[in-house]
């Protein structure tokens, strides 16, 4: 049982501003309080719809301790369940994506329909009610070629932030996209710690020497205009193709289109662009990039040539999962058009960067000496917003469940 009370006390303990205070980074019962609290009530982005090109396509993965899967039905829809029999609760498929006729428990042989109806139940008593033992459902939104899912009966809204990512996202038509390469790393950090480096970037000129040469990592608050000449010109180019450039946000959401350092097009080592068939040839193929961030846990970069989606996913007070995916165009070759290599370069570099920065804050964090300090207004101030938004929803939940 959590302590609830004791949350609410931490919580309070913050300053305006500043940073969380210790417990809220490496202790054992505010990680089972995010898991409920955060990712248990928060739309989560799963992935892409082109990872399940086919019937039976499924994609098995864990939220912290939680099994996921979701699966292609035979009617073309997409489903997300509790990847957990109905029977005495093991997993039916093992993390990975695959594809089956059929969801077929390994334990017992008990088999469901792709729509989650329990299909067969071996060696049950007359009168079994099968139709009482289907999958449990998870509420799945799809978008603009992004699958997003969440675990609360009650979720945040979410038309707005559809139709928004919508107009941003279509361009890139991920739809006719593939998952080119995928890879995951394990970060010995507090997911918060993980999130709050991947939300600034006050450390990126000298923490990512790569990642510098392309993208604006001086920009004042990342997307504020300032009366710049060129980002006033890439702003009117970009409205003559018909690409949407604000910077907006909702209170779990936020998109823009920046521009990118000069005689830059992607997010590459180079600066070049990755992938010869193009996702999005508007301007020639010089558009910037489509960022997308989700609180609590992911954002995505989409170029004219690639996309890049970074997720981070608990596994405990200080492990995090995170996970890089890569979409090109479908019709795109591999060793022709694109290498796999070159494609994924720059944000692997990036990630393991990250990795090590957030491994140090962790150990930091963790010393006695460690007080909370304020973050920077200008260079940290998506961070801050983070940390404002969980701080919210946390004394939200707080509130409503402490009762």
């Amino acid at each position: 049982m959590i302590d609830l009370s004791r949350i609410g006390s931490l919580l309070a303990q913050r300053p305006e501003g500043h940073c969380l205070p210790q417990a809220l980074y490496n202790d054992a019962e505010v990680f089972d309080f995010d898991m409920t609290a955060i990712y248990g009530t928060s739309w989560l982005m799963a992935g892409f719809e082109c990872e399940l090109p086919k019937a039976g396509s499924y994609i098995s993965q864990m939220v912290g301790k939680w099994p996921v899967l979701i699966v292609k039905g035979r009617d073309g829809e997409i489903r997300a369940f509790h990847n957990t029999c109905r029977h005495r609760g093991s997993i039916l498929c093992a993390a990975g994506s695959g594809s089956a006729p059929k969801i077929v428990c390994p334990y017992h042989r008990w088999t469901y329909e792709l729509d989650g109806s329990l299909l067969s139940a071996m060696r049950m008593e007359e009168g079994f009610d099968k139709a009482a033992h289907s999958l449990r459902p998870i509420q799945l939104e799809r978008v603009a070629g992004c699958l997003f899912i969440c675990f609360d009966d009650n979720p945040p809204p979410f038309n707005e932030f559809a139709l928004r990512l919508e107009e941003y996202l279509a361009p890139h038509d991920l739809a006719n996209a593939k998952l080119a390469f995928e890879s995951t790393i394990t970060e010995y950090a507090n997911w918060k710690l993980v999130m709050e480096n991947g939300r600034e970037c006050y450390h990126c000129a000298t923490g990512h020497p790569e990642l510098a040469k392309t993208f604006p990592v001086g920009m004042k608050k990342h997307f504020d205009v300032d009366g710049d000449l060129r980002v006033q010109t890439f702003h009117e180019q970009m409205a003559a193709v018909g690409l949407a450039t604000e910077a907006i946000e909702g209170d779990w959401w936020q998109l823009a289109r920046f521009l990118l350092n000069p005689e830059v097009v992607s997010l590459s080592m180079d600066g070049k662009h990755l992938v010869k068939k193009l996702m999005c040839d508007r301007n020639g193929g010089d558009i910037g990039s489509m960022r997308l961030a989700i609180d609590p846990h992911s954002f995505l970069h989409a170029t004219a040539d690639h996309t890049f989606m970074f997720s981070a996913m608990p596994v405990g007070p200080h492990e995090t999962a995170v996970t890089g995916k890569w979409l090109v165009h479908k019709d795109a070759v591999e060793g022709v058009d694109y290498s796999v290599e070159d494609l994924a370069d720059l944000w692997t570099r990036t990630n393991l960067q990250d990795k090590e920065l957030a491994e140090n804050n962790q150990l930091g964090v963790n010393s006695p000496g460690y007080v909370p300090g304020p973050y920077s207004q200008e260079a940290e101030m998506l961070a801050l917003r983070f940390t404002d938004w969980y701080c919210d929803t946390s004394a939200k939940y707080v509130e409503k469940h402490g009762r």
